[in-house]
């Protein structure tokens, strides 16, 4: 396996941080390299029990050995770039980082807009991180470049050629999206979803590889899957309903309750086909029934937790490799070599 890639199938927050974390000490990759929009999507990973968010660099950053880049399709705030080197220097990220020159830079005039225009924070919900108005200036071809700013300077590289040569050489490389595929600018909803495509397409794009080279897409479903902002919600339950069932959550970057949903199926399996799943991943079955929690063999499961599972499988057409007990990096059931 040369090369994966690892999106969300909802509309983010499905938990992906966590699957990209297990992935990244399990197969040990040498390179983890992020694609996506930019500062506006944030993963959470718990590690003996202290939570971790980042919205700029990699999620498998506690990989010690792996190289984390950020790829050309990436919005780069230099601002929350230093902050997560600093947060993270544990793991000794700043020595193995690598942005890609060509990335635009989010500049403080786009979050300023971003936060204060009217239509895209008040109606469309956006997260006020400059992401929106830093790619309409990238399409206008104004944006500065991370190679413009002196800061980032030790940092620049070419992901592309890095990524490709690191293929040729028969090198593991796991590829991360960020948000989910309902909040694509193509197939999410339209209006209120983000400013670039989120499908596994884009993501390779983001890093530089083309098609052929990538091998296996793990699209990360969320047993109730959660939205943050405005915008189309078809199985939204209601808040006494989500509080009822113990799923209360918070976004990474913005601090806003997440609405909650039912599991959409046929939502499931067009993002499925869309981002072209050869795998899925489960979270929070845990939420889903309780009695899973903590569970890492997948025949030890409760009845109502596989029979979940089974139906996911049947009805989405694509086999479940990897599935979430719980917050931890330990809480997962990996039975990809019995696909």
């Amino acid at each position: 396996m040369p090369s994966y890639i690892v999106v969300g199938g909802q509309w983010g927050d499905e938990g992906k941080g966590s699957v990209i974390a297990y992935l990244a000490m399990k197969d040990r990759p040498e390179i983890i390299a992020r694609g996506g929009v930019g500062t506006n999507a944030g993963h959470s990973v718990f590690i003996h029990g202290k939570k971790y968010a980042v919205r700029q660099l990699p999620t498998g950053f506690m990989q010690r050995s792996a190289r984390l880049l950020v790829g050309a399709g990436v919005l780069v705030d230099p601002e929350v770039f230093f902050h997560e080197l600093e947060h993270l220097k544990e793991f000794d990220v700043a020595g193995r980082v690598g942005i890609d020159s060509r990335c635009a830079v989010i500049e403080p005039k786009h979050k300023e807009l971003d936060r204060t225009n009217g239509y895209l924070h008040g109606k469309i919900g956006t997260t006020g991180s400059g992401c929106g108005p830093a790619n309409a200036d990238r399409a206008m071809r104004t944006a500065r470049q991370a190679k413009d700013i002196r800061e980032l300077e030790p940092y620049l590289t070419d992901v592309a050629a890095e990524i490709n040569d690191a293929l040729d050489e028969g090198k593991l490389v796991l590829v991360e999206g960020t948000q989910g595929f309902g909040l694509s600018l193509y197939y999410g909803s339209y209006p209120y979803v983000t400013s670039k495509d989120t499908s596994a397409s884009a993501m390779a794009s983001d890093v530089g590889i083309g098609p052929t080279r990538v091998d296996d897409v793990i699209v990360v479903f969320k047993s109730f899957p959660t939205r943050v902002g405005a915008g189309p919600f078809p199985t939204e339950m209601s808040l006494e309903e989500a509080e009822r069932l113990g799923v209360v959550e918070y976004g990474t970057v913005t601090g806003r309750r997440r609405r909650v949903g039912w599991f959409d199926f046929d939502f499931a399996r067009y993002s499925a086909k869309v981002n072209g799943a050869t795998l899925l991943a489960i979270t929070m079955l845990d939420k889903y029934d309780k009695e899973a929690f903590g569970v890492t063999d997948y025949d030890k499961l409760p009845k109502k937790a596989r029979e979940f599972i089974e139906e996911i499988e049947e009805r989405v057409r694509v086999p479940v490799g990897l599935i979430k007990t719980g917050p931890e990096l330990e809480h997962i059931i990996d039975i990809r070599e019995n696909i």
